[in-house]
């Protein structure tokens, strides 16, 4: 359908069954946040909070909450936008099939947004800031928090609405340094669109023009968030995928998004920030307290009845998840396309999105050769590393597989496809003091740390086993050998203290470990994780895969029984080793407050408005 409002596409949830109210009153400070966690984790429907502590304004959660809810919402228009991104992969294609691309075609015709639109429903009120859904999503948060909005910027060199940037960077609300209803916090990570905007403004001495859009049609929140390839605009997406052309106008010099629910307007001067956070972040950990650009507020407005969306963001899997599988649901193989030789990317949510990478390649450089070693995918590697936020990436696994029966979806048997065929003196390859998430705390600095790639190629050389060896049941000060999956296991030691301790410890390890007799058993185990608690690492898969790869920094948290580093690579002739231990210099993690999940229990009793989901 073709929404015209956010209100319009939660009445058509209601109807499909999709959609529940809650009449109670409910405080927007940890409440309101704890309630859609746990609606979420159920897997129950989009959340409509009809009395908010506080606010004249409703509130939404869980609109994307599962796929097939997102499908549902964009039902009309899916497989259409589904072909023009082929279309645009492969252009030909429209010439080869005109009548099976024609809906296609009658698509794109909503791409061109609608300028001054007689209806301009966002501007029915001038409010401020304080009169906002001031929703506080974590204990430890710095604040109040926008996390669905669409932020639109434009290029101070080439002004307009199809050269201008929307893109979802969290805004703090209150808290803080920021004066209440007069600024608020934009924070942005690497490789967005509104960095290249400011960075032109401050060349030139001149603030920047932000709006804030939030709510309104929901394809304008998936085009906020949609990796659109540089020079194509989110507005034309927004409009394709919701069926209805982008309407928006501008006051005061402002890009207004008319049919938004609110819009915050502002600017954003050369060298002027103010700390922002925490937050608690999508890794699953806090984002911790950081300068950022704070936005003088100009203006403020709201729709009649208008509705706030939010969602809430921590240790996956979350709402943003399901953004991400919407994505991938529409895309298709377009980065393949980008990529010759790729045939799979899995950035893996459980690991939090950007520090794991598992890709499938081609290896097609040597047929000649009788010996099979890893040559193109190692070219792939560079240019999955240099491809938009995928570099954001800390490990990435890459191999080949002229059968087409490994899938990077399936993480256990693709690990151990890996694993069989890695040679760990020769395939292990490390970028230093590079960059990584901003949200990853993990590495040296903000921003900064390390990646590896493990490029693995040819025919097995080791069986992975799933049964403890000896050599792992008697060590000194490490201890409760648990099998996580086969060839890999984990062992826990001591609270790591400082890297010059790690090393004594790693060296310890090592020595305990390397002897002629424990070679051959070693050669089943080519991973070792060293953390605080073993048993939760291998209780699951996900805590796996949260543990090992949000908790180290490549450079400085990988080892190896038999290290050795020869003419600048580095490589060793045992298990390699991972120190997944928490770090003092690591963020928190995201925790619920028991004494939330405690008082918000009475909407879920019975007679409260989400009884049917009391466990």
């Amino acid at each position: 359908m073709a929404y015209k409002s956010l209100e319009e596409c939660l009445l058509d949830l209601e109807r499909a069954g999709q959609l529940v109210r809650i009449k109670e009153e409910v405080d927007p400070y940890l409440e309101m946040a704890a309630i859609h966690l746990r609606v979420h984790e159920a897997g129950g429907p989009a959340i409509l909070f009809e009395n908010v502590k506080g606010s004249k304004f409703r509130t939404v959660s869980n609109i994307f909450g599962t796929l097939e809810r997102s499908k549902f919402i964009f039902r009309d228009t899916l497989s259409s936008v589904q072909q023009l991104i082929e279309l645009r992969n492969d252009p030909i294609k429209a010439i080869k099939h005109p009548i099976k691309n024609f809906a296609a075609g009658l698509a794109a015709l909503k791409a061109l947004p609608l300028k001054d639109p007689f209806s301009k429903p966002v501007l029915f009120e001038e409010i401020q800031i304080s009169d906002l859904p001031q929703i506080h999503h974590w204990s430890k948060d710095g604040g109040a928090f926008v996390t669905l909005p669409q932020v639109y910027t434009e290029d101070i060199d080439k002004p307009g609405i199809m050269n201008a940037n929307l893109g979802m960077y969290r805004i703090q609300l209150s808290g803080n340094e920021y004066e209440l209803n007069k600024e608020v916090g934009l924070h942005y990570q690497l490789h967005r669109g509104i960095g290249v905007h400011q960075t032109k403004a401050n060349k030139k001495g001149l603030p920047l023009k932000v709006s804030i859009f939030v709510g309104g049609p929901p394809s304008h929140s998936v085009a906020a968030v949609m990796p659109l390839p540089e020079g194509i605009s989110e507005m034309t997406f927004a409009g394709v995928l919701g069926g209805r052309r982008f309407r928006y106008t501008h006051v005061d010099g402002y890009a207004i998004s008319t049919d938004a629910d609110f819009v915050i307007t502002g600017e954003v001067y050369p060298d002027e920030n103010k700390p922002e956070g925490p937050f608690g972040d999508h890794l699953g950990y806090y984002s911790l307290k950081h300068p950022f650009p704070v936005m003088r507020v100009h203006k403020v407005f709201a729709k009649k009845n208008a509705i706030w969306p939010f969602t809430v963001v921590g240790r996956p899997p979350q709402e943003d998840t399901s953004f991400g599988n919407l994505i991938h649901e529409i895309t298709g193989s377009a980065i393949q396309k980008e990529i010759p030789g790729l045939k799979e990317v899995h950035a893996v949510d459980a690991a939090g999105v950007h520090p794991l990478l598992l890709a499938i390649g081609s290896e097609r450089y040597t047929p000649y050769q009788q010996t099979k070693q890893p040559a193109e995918i190692l070219t792939i590697a560079n240019h999955i590393l240099g491809t938009g936020q995928l570099s954001l990436a800390k490990f990435l696994f890459i191999t080949a597989d002229e059968t087409n029966q490994v899938s990077t979806h399936n993480i256990e048997s693709y690990l151990k496809f890996i694993l069989e065929r890695i040679d760990l003196s020769r395939d292990v390859h490390f970028y230093t003091n590079t960059t990584i998430d901003t949200l990853d705390y993990s590495g040296t600095s903000l921003n900064s740390g390390s990646k590896v790639v493990f490029a693995a190629y040819g025919d097995v050389v080791r069986n992975l086993s799933t049964e403890i060896p000896e050599c792992f049941r008697n060590l000194k000060t490490f201890e409760n050998p648990v099998v996580i999956l086969p060839g890999i296991i984990a062992l826990q030691t001591k609270a790591f203290t400082n890297y010059e301790n790690a090393e004594t410890e790693m060296q310890s390890l090592n020595d305990q470990l390397s002897s002629a007799q424990n070679i051959s058993l070693l050669n089943e185990f080519p991973i070792i994780i060293i953390c605080d608690d073993a048993s939760f690492i291998a209780s699951h898969l996900n805590n796996f895969l949260w543990v090992t790869f949000t908790r180290s920094n490549p450079s400085h948290d990988i080892y190896g029984i038999g290290s050795f580093s020869i003419n600048k690579h580095w490589g060793c002739t045992g298990s390699l080793i991972f120190d997944a231990r928490i770090k003092p210099h690591h963020a928190p993690p995201v925790e619920k407050s028991a004494e939330t999940e405690e008082y918000i229990q009475k909407i879920f009793n019975k007679g409260g408005s989400l009884f049917i989901f009391n466990k």
